[in-house]
C-alpha cells in the first residue's frame, strides 16, 4: 500500500465546518470548498426557501452538470486534435 501523504484541512461551507482529508494540497482543498460555498449561496439567493439538504443536492447537480459539459468539451477537443495530427 502506498504511503501517500494526506492533508487534513478544516473548511467552512455554507456556515458549517467540515474536516476534509485528502492528498490534494491545502490550497486546492480550500479552493474546492470555496467554490461549493459560492454555488450554494448563489442557488440559495435564487431559492431562499430551500432547506439545506435540497440546496446541497441542487449544488451537486449543478457541479456534476458543469463537469459533464467539460468532459464533453475535452472529448471533442481530443477528437479534433487527433484529426489534425492524422
Amino acid at each position: 500500500m502506498s504511503q501517500t501523504q494526506k492533508n487534513r484541512i478544516t473548511v467552512d461551507i455554507y456556515g458549517v465546518q467540515y474536516v476534509i482529508i485528502g492528498p490534494e494540497s491545502p490550497s486546492h482543498i480550500r479552493q474546492v470548498a470555496s467554490l461549493v460555498d459560492e454555488k450554494m449561496r448563489e442557488i440559495n439567493s435564487m431559492n431562499p426557501s430551500l432547506g439545506t439538504n435540497k440546496l446541497a443536492v441542487l449544488t451537486a447537480i449543478n457541479a456534476v452538470n458543469d463537469y459533464l459539459h467539460l468532459v464533453e468539451k475535452v472529448e471533442r477537443l481530443e477528437e479534433e486534435l487527433k484529426r489534425v495530427k492524422d
